[in-house]
Protein backbone atom coordinates (compact mmCIF):
# COMPACT_ATOMS: atom_id res chain seq x y z
CA UNK A 1 0.00 0.00 0.00
CA UNK A 2 1.24 3.54 -0.77
CA UNK A 3 0.81 5.34 2.51
CA UNK A 4 1.33 9.14 2.46
CA UNK A 5 1.32 11.09 6.47
CA UNK A 6 1.24 14.18 7.17
CA UNK A 7 3.31 15.30 10.66
CA UNK A 8 2.28 18.62 11.69
CA UNK A 9 4.85 19.78 13.46
CA UNK A 10 8.29 20.77 13.24
CA UNK A 11 10.54 17.27 12.41
CA UNK A 12 13.15 18.41 14.64
CA UNK A 13 11.86 19.21 17.31
CA UNK A 14 11.00 16.71 19.88
CA UNK A 15 7.88 15.65 21.16
CA UNK A 16 4.99 13.20 20.86
CA UNK A 17 2.90 13.43 18.07
CA UNK A 18 6.24 13.47 16.05
CA UNK A 19 7.70 10.43 17.49
CA UNK A 20 4.64 8.49 16.95
CA UNK A 21 4.89 9.56 12.92
CA UNK A 22 7.74 8.11 13.01
CA UNK A 23 7.84 4.81 14.88
CA UNK A 24 4.67 4.44 12.44
CA UNK A 25 6.49 5.13 9.31
CA UNK A 26 9.09 2.70 10.20
CA UNK A 27 6.69 -0.45 11.51
CA UNK A 28 4.46 0.00 8.22
CA UNK A 29 7.91 0.07 5.90
CA UNK A 30 8.90 -2.80 7.87
CA UNK A 31 6.22 -4.38 7.17
CA UNK A 32 6.36 -3.59 3.43
CA UNK A 33 4.28 -0.92 2.82
CA UNK A 34 5.44 2.34 0.97
CA UNK A 35 5.28 5.34 3.50
CA UNK A 36 6.54 8.91 2.88
CA UNK A 37 6.04 11.66 5.52
CA UNK A 38 5.44 15.14 4.61
CA UNK A 39 6.62 17.40 7.93
CA UNK A 40 7.69 21.14 9.33
CA UNK A 41 11.61 21.34 8.50
CA UNK A 42 14.05 23.60 6.54
CA UNK A 43 15.61 21.78 3.41
CA UNK A 44 19.27 21.35 5.45
CA UNK A 45 17.56 19.53 7.93
CA UNK A 46 18.68 16.11 8.44
CA UNK A 47 16.02 13.73 7.63
CA UNK A 48 15.03 9.84 7.32
CA UNK A 49 14.56 9.15 3.60
CA UNK A 50 11.15 8.55 4.08
CA UNK A 51 10.41 12.05 5.23
CA UNK A 52 9.91 15.10 3.03
CA UNK A 53 10.71 18.62 4.12
CA UNK A 54 7.76 21.25 4.01
CA UNK A 55 9.65 24.42 4.76
CA UNK A 56 10.66 26.40 7.92
CA UNK A 57 8.16 25.89 10.74
CA UNK A 58 7.17 28.67 13.17
CA UNK A 59 6.54 29.17 16.72
CA UNK A 60 2.65 29.38 17.76
CA UNK A 61 1.03 29.01 21.34
CA UNK A 62 -1.06 25.62 20.73
CA UNK A 63 -2.67 23.47 23.56
CA UNK A 64 -0.69 24.76 26.52
CA UNK A 65 2.44 24.64 24.48
CA UNK A 66 4.48 25.99 21.95
CA UNK A 67 4.27 24.02 18.70
CA UNK A 68 6.09 24.89 15.72
CA UNK A 69 3.71 24.39 12.57
CA UNK A 70 3.81 25.03 9.14
CA UNK A 71 1.03 27.74 6.71
CA UNK A 72 1.19 29.36 3.66
CA UNK A 73 1.16 29.64 0.62
CA UNK A 74 4.85 28.16 0.29
CA UNK A 75 3.55 25.00 2.33
CA UNK A 76 0.34 24.61 0.04
CA UNK A 77 2.61 24.51 -2.92
CA UNK A 78 4.82 21.85 -1.21
CA UNK A 79 1.69 19.91 -0.60
CA UNK A 80 0.12 19.30 -3.48
CA UNK A 81 3.20 18.73 -5.09
CA UNK A 82 4.08 15.55 -2.80
CA UNK A 83 0.50 14.57 -2.63
CA UNK A 84 0.64 14.53 -6.89
CA UNK A 85 3.63 12.71 -6.60
CA UNK A 86 2.85 10.02 -4.00
CA UNK A 87 -0.24 8.87 -5.71
CA UNK A 88 -1.01 7.33 -2.34
CA UNK A 89 -3.86 4.86 -1.35
CA UNK A 90 -4.63 6.35 1.38
CA UNK A 91 -3.43 9.45 3.21
CA UNK A 92 -3.23 9.60 7.26
CA UNK A 93 -3.31 13.24 8.25
CA UNK A 94 -2.66 14.05 11.90
CA UNK A 95 -3.89 17.09 14.08
CA UNK A 96 -6.03 18.05 10.86
CA UNK A 97 -7.59 20.88 13.18
CA UNK A 98 -4.30 22.38 13.56
CA UNK A 99 -3.13 25.29 11.22
CA UNK A 100 -0.32 23.52 9.17
CA UNK A 101 -0.02 21.29 7.11
CA UNK A 102 -2.53 18.44 7.98
CA UNK A 103 -5.73 21.32 6.97
CA UNK A 104 -3.37 22.03 3.96
CA UNK A 105 -3.25 18.50 2.52
CA UNK A 106 -6.86 18.03 3.40
CA UNK A 107 -7.92 20.89 1.02
CA UNK A 108 -5.81 19.43 -1.22
CA UNK A 109 -6.55 16.19 -1.18
CA UNK A 110 -8.42 13.31 -3.22
CA UNK A 111 -8.47 9.98 -2.22
CA UNK A 112 -9.28 8.15 1.42
CA UNK A 113 -8.38 10.46 4.30
CA UNK A 114 -7.46 9.01 7.37
CA UNK A 115 -6.93 11.57 10.67
CA UNK A 116 -5.61 10.87 14.07
CA UNK A 117 -6.97 13.75 16.65
CA UNK A 118 -4.34 13.84 19.37
CA UNK A 119 -5.13 16.72 21.46
CA UNK A 120 -7.56 17.28 24.10
CA UNK A 121 -7.62 21.45 24.38
CA UNK A 122 -10.82 22.85 25.64
CA UNK A 123 -13.21 24.39 23.83
CA UNK A 124 -11.72 27.94 22.70
CA UNK A 125 -13.20 31.04 21.14
CA UNK A 126 -10.50 30.53 18.21
CA UNK A 127 -11.44 27.40 17.37
CA UNK A 128 -15.42 28.44 17.19
CA UNK A 129 -14.44 31.27 15.26
CA UNK A 130 -12.71 28.51 13.30
CA UNK A 131 -14.88 26.42 12.34
CA UNK A 132 -16.38 27.31 9.12
CA UNK A 133 -13.39 27.61 7.46
CA UNK A 134 -12.36 24.08 9.44
CA UNK A 135 -15.89 22.51 8.34
CA UNK A 136 -15.14 21.81 4.58
CA UNK A 137 -11.64 20.03 5.13
CA UNK A 138 -12.89 17.87 7.84
CA UNK A 139 -16.19 16.14 5.89
CA UNK A 140 -13.57 14.96 3.14
CA UNK A 141 -12.21 12.73 5.91
CA UNK A 142 -13.35 8.84 5.50
CA UNK A 143 -12.44 7.62 9.03
CA UNK A 144 -11.13 9.33 12.49
CA UNK A 145 -8.60 7.76 15.08
CA UNK A 146 -8.14 9.18 18.43
CA UNK A 147 -5.58 8.07 20.58
CA UNK A 148 -7.63 7.89 23.62
CA UNK A 149 -11.09 8.41 25.20
CA UNK A 150 -10.17 11.79 25.94
CA UNK A 151 -9.08 12.78 23.17
CA UNK A 152 -12.11 11.31 21.48
CA UNK A 153 -14.26 12.89 23.83
CA UNK A 154 -12.64 16.41 22.80
CA UNK A 155 -13.30 15.61 18.80
CA UNK A 156 -16.82 14.93 19.44
CA UNK A 157 -17.59 17.72 21.49
CA UNK A 158 -15.50 20.37 19.71
CA UNK A 159 -16.15 19.28 16.05
CA UNK A 160 -18.55 16.54 15.64
CA UNK A 161 -18.50 12.81 14.09
CA UNK A 162 -17.06 10.65 16.11
CA UNK A 163 -13.97 8.39 16.22
CA UNK A 164 -11.99 5.07 16.65
CA UNK A 165 -10.10 5.10 19.92
CA UNK A 166 -6.43 3.61 18.43
CA UNK A 167 -3.92 4.51 21.27
CA UNK A 168 -0.05 5.54 20.89
CA UNK A 169 1.96 2.85 19.85
CA UNK A 170 5.17 1.97 21.63
CA UNK A 171 8.08 -0.51 20.49
CA UNK A 172 7.83 -2.72 24.06
CA UNK A 173 10.58 -4.66 23.77
CA UNK A 174 13.23 -1.81 23.11
CA UNK A 175 12.58 -0.67 26.24
CA UNK A 176 12.35 -4.20 28.09
CA UNK A 177 15.82 -5.38 26.53
CA UNK A 178 17.93 -1.79 27.43
CA UNK A 179 20.24 -2.38 29.76
CA UNK A 180 20.31 0.12 33.64
CA UNK A 181 23.47 1.98 33.73
CA UNK A 182 24.57 1.52 37.39
CA UNK A 183 24.82 4.89 38.19
CA UNK A 184 21.52 5.69 37.34
CA UNK A 185 20.17 3.08 39.82
CA UNK A 186 20.14 3.14 43.40
CA UNK A 187 17.06 5.01 45.34
CA UNK A 188 16.30 7.21 42.24
CA UNK A 189 13.43 9.20 40.70
CA UNK A 190 13.10 10.10 37.23
CA UNK A 191 11.28 12.79 35.02
CA UNK A 192 12.02 13.10 30.90
CA UNK A 193 10.09 16.16 29.72
CA UNK A 194 10.64 20.15 28.60
CA UNK A 195 12.01 21.46 31.81
CA UNK A 196 10.58 24.83 31.10
CA UNK A 197 7.20 23.66 30.14
CA UNK A 198 4.93 24.27 33.21
CA UNK A 199 2.72 21.65 31.97
CA UNK A 200 5.06 19.13 32.03
CA UNK A 201 4.58 19.73 35.72
CA UNK A 202 8.77 19.68 36.90
CA UNK A 203 7.44 22.61 39.34
CA UNK A 204 5.39 20.49 41.02
CA UNK A 205 8.00 18.07 41.84
CA UNK A 206 10.57 20.18 42.93
CA UNK A 207 8.13 21.42 45.29
CA UNK A 208 7.58 17.64 46.68
CA UNK A 209 11.19 17.19 46.89
CA UNK A 210 12.13 18.32 50.15
CA UNK A 211 9.72 16.20 51.88
CA UNK A 212 11.03 13.08 49.70
CA UNK A 213 14.66 13.76 50.44
CA UNK A 214 13.53 14.72 54.24
CA UNK A 215 12.00 10.87 54.47
CA UNK A 216 14.42 9.22 52.35
CA UNK A 217 17.89 11.38 52.76
CA UNK A 218 19.60 8.88 50.18
CA UNK A 219 17.29 9.82 47.01
CA UNK A 220 18.07 11.36 44.04
CA UNK A 221 16.17 12.62 41.11
CA UNK A 222 17.57 12.25 37.85
CA UNK A 223 15.84 14.99 34.81
CA UNK A 224 16.44 14.57 31.41
CA UNK A 225 15.09 17.40 28.97
CA UNK A 226 15.93 20.67 27.32
CA UNK A 227 15.63 23.58 29.58
CA UNK A 228 16.74 26.45 32.18
CA UNK A 229 18.61 24.35 34.45
CA UNK A 230 19.23 26.49 36.89
CA UNK A 231 15.79 27.98 37.49
CA UNK A 232 14.21 24.60 37.66
CA UNK A 233 16.30 24.08 41.22
CA UNK A 234 15.75 27.80 42.24
CA UNK A 235 13.22 27.09 44.90
CA UNK A 236 15.41 24.23 46.14
CA UNK A 237 17.14 24.52 49.23
CA UNK A 238 21.01 25.17 47.97
CA UNK A 239 21.83 21.79 50.54
CA UNK A 240 19.34 19.57 48.16
CA UNK A 241 20.17 20.83 44.91
CA UNK A 242 23.02 18.03 44.60
CA UNK A 243 20.39 15.55 44.69
CA UNK A 244 19.32 16.70 41.34
CA UNK A 245 20.84 15.57 38.69
CA UNK A 246 20.25 16.91 34.95
CA UNK A 247 21.21 14.82 32.11
CA UNK A 248 20.23 17.09 29.00
CA UNK A 249 18.67 15.66 25.82
CA UNK A 250 18.88 12.48 25.72
CA UNK A 251 19.02 9.44 22.91
CA UNK A 252 16.28 7.19 22.37
CA UNK A 253 18.89 4.21 23.95
CA UNK A 254 19.55 6.57 26.56
CA UNK A 255 15.95 7.16 27.46
CA UNK A 256 15.17 3.47 27.56
CA UNK A 257 18.27 2.66 29.78
CA UNK A 258 17.10 5.35 32.08
CA UNK A 259 13.92 4.67 32.15
CA UNK A 260 15.19 0.72 33.23
CA UNK A 261 17.26 2.12 35.68
CA UNK A 262 15.15 4.48 38.04
CA UNK A 263 13.28 2.96 41.26
CA UNK A 264 10.29 5.21 40.25
CA UNK A 265 9.15 7.17 37.14
CA UNK A 266 6.82 10.70 38.32
CA UNK A 267 4.80 12.41 35.56
CA UNK A 268 3.88 15.43 37.42
CA UNK A 269 1.95 16.56 34.24
CA UNK A 270 -0.42 19.68 35.08
CA UNK A 271 -3.01 19.52 31.76
CA UNK A 272 -3.11 19.31 28.08
CA UNK A 273 -2.38 15.44 27.75
CA UNK A 274 -4.40 13.28 25.67
CA UNK A 275 -2.70 10.04 26.08
CA UNK A 276 1.30 9.88 27.77
CA UNK A 277 3.25 8.24 26.17
CA UNK A 278 6.26 8.67 28.33
CA UNK A 279 3.61 6.56 30.93
CA UNK A 280 3.86 3.50 28.20
CA UNK A 281 7.63 3.99 27.66
CA UNK A 282 8.46 3.54 31.16
CA UNK A 283 6.09 0.34 32.09
CA UNK A 284 7.56 -1.19 28.78
CA UNK A 285 11.52 -0.58 30.47
CA UNK A 286 10.19 -2.05 34.12
CA UNK A 287 9.77 1.13 35.67
CA UNK A 288 6.71 1.67 38.78
CA UNK A 289 4.95 4.68 37.86
CA UNK A 290 3.68 7.53 39.84
CA UNK A 291 1.55 10.02 37.75
CA UNK A 292 -0.81 12.84 38.43
CA UNK A 293 -4.39 11.79 38.40
CA UNK A 294 -5.00 13.21 34.81
CA UNK A 295 -8.19 11.54 33.30
CA UNK A 296 -5.71 10.77 30.18
CA UNK A 297 -3.08 9.15 32.77
CA UNK A 298 -5.61 7.63 34.68
CA UNK A 299 -6.69 6.00 31.11
CA UNK A 300 -3.50 4.83 30.60
CA UNK A 301 -2.83 3.52 33.92
CA UNK A 302 -6.17 1.47 33.77
CA UNK A 303 -7.55 4.00 36.35
CA UNK A 304 -4.76 3.14 38.88
CA UNK A 305 -3.88 -0.59 38.57
CA UNK A 306 -1.19 -0.80 36.24
CA UNK A 307 0.37 2.74 38.28
CA UNK A 308 -0.42 5.39 40.99
CA UNK A 309 -2.02 8.41 40.71
CA UNK A 310 -1.47 11.18 42.85
CA UNK A 311 -3.40 14.51 42.95
CA UNK A 312 -2.84 16.50 40.62
CA UNK A 313 -1.11 19.86 41.19
CA UNK A 314 -0.48 18.29 44.66
CA UNK A 315 2.97 18.59 46.15
CA UNK A 316 2.13 17.10 49.37
CA UNK A 317 0.66 14.24 47.60
CA UNK A 318 2.91 13.77 45.20
CA UNK A 319 5.60 13.62 48.32
CA UNK A 320 3.06 11.30 50.52
CA UNK A 321 3.09 8.71 47.88
CA UNK A 322 6.70 8.69 46.30
CA UNK A 323 7.86 8.15 50.23
CA UNK A 324 5.57 5.60 50.77
CA UNK A 325 6.88 3.30 47.35
CA UNK A 326 10.36 3.96 47.96
CA UNK A 327 9.72 2.56 51.59
CA UNK A 328 8.10 -0.49 49.64
CA UNK A 329 10.52 -2.52 47.35
CA UNK A 330 7.84 -5.42 47.45
CA UNK A 331 4.84 -2.16 45.91
CA UNK A 332 7.55 -1.08 44.02
CA UNK A 333 8.32 -4.50 42.18
CA UNK A 334 4.39 -5.22 42.11
CA UNK A 335 3.97 -1.96 40.14
CA UNK A 336 6.47 -3.41 37.95
CA UNK A 337 4.94 -6.88 37.20
CA UNK A 338 1.44 -5.10 36.67
CA UNK A 339 2.88 -2.47 34.23
CA UNK A 340 4.91 -5.01 32.29
CA UNK A 341 1.46 -7.02 31.88
CA UNK A 342 -0.96 -4.07 30.96
CA UNK A 343 1.55 -2.63 28.66
CA UNK A 344 1.58 -4.90 26.03
CA UNK A 345 -1.66 -3.75 24.02
CA UNK A 346 -0.03 -0.51 23.42
CA UNK A 347 2.59 -2.32 21.33
CA UNK A 348 3.36 -1.58 17.69
CA UNK A 349 2.26 -4.92 17.14
CA UNK A 350 -1.39 -4.36 18.19
CA UNK A 351 -1.70 -0.90 17.41
CA UNK A 352 0.05 -1.15 14.48
CA UNK A 353 -2.58 -3.82 12.87
CA UNK A 354 -5.37 -1.25 14.32
CA UNK A 355 -4.60 1.34 12.48
CA UNK A 356 -3.61 -0.44 9.22
CA UNK A 357 -7.59 -2.10 9.51
CA UNK A 358 -8.92 1.63 9.03
CA UNK A 359 -6.57 1.63 6.10
CA UNK A 360 -7.97 -1.04 4.54
CA UNK A 361 -11.57 -0.48 5.33
CA UNK A 362 -11.47 3.13 3.57
CA UNK A 363 -9.35 2.00 0.58
CA UNK A 364 -12.01 -0.35 0.43
CA UNK A 365 -14.32 1.92 0.04
CA UNK A 366 -13.09 4.12 -2.52
CA UNK A 367 -12.91 1.23 -4.79
CA UNK A 368 -16.44 0.27 -3.92
CA UNK A 369 -17.19 4.42 -4.82
CA UNK A 370 -15.58 4.14 -7.65
CA UNK A 371 -16.66 0.66 -9.23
Amino acid sequence: MKIGIVCPYSWDVPGGVQFHIRDLAEHLIRLGHEVSVLAPADDETPLPPYVVPAGRAVPVPYNGSVARLNFGFLSAARVRRWLQNGAFDVLHIHEPASPSLGLLACWAAQGPIVATFHTSNPRSRAMIAAYPILQPALEKISARIAVSEYARRTLVEHLGGDAVVIPNGVDVDFFARAEPRPEWQGRTLGFIGRIDEPRKGLPVLMKALPAILAAVPDARLLVAGRGDQDEAVAGLPPELRSRVEFLGMVSDEDKARLLRSVDLYVAPNTGGESFGIILVEAMSAGAAVLASDLDAFAQVLDQGEAGELFANESAEALAAAAVRLLGAPSRLAELRGLGARHVRRFDWATVGADILAVYETVTAGAGAAAG
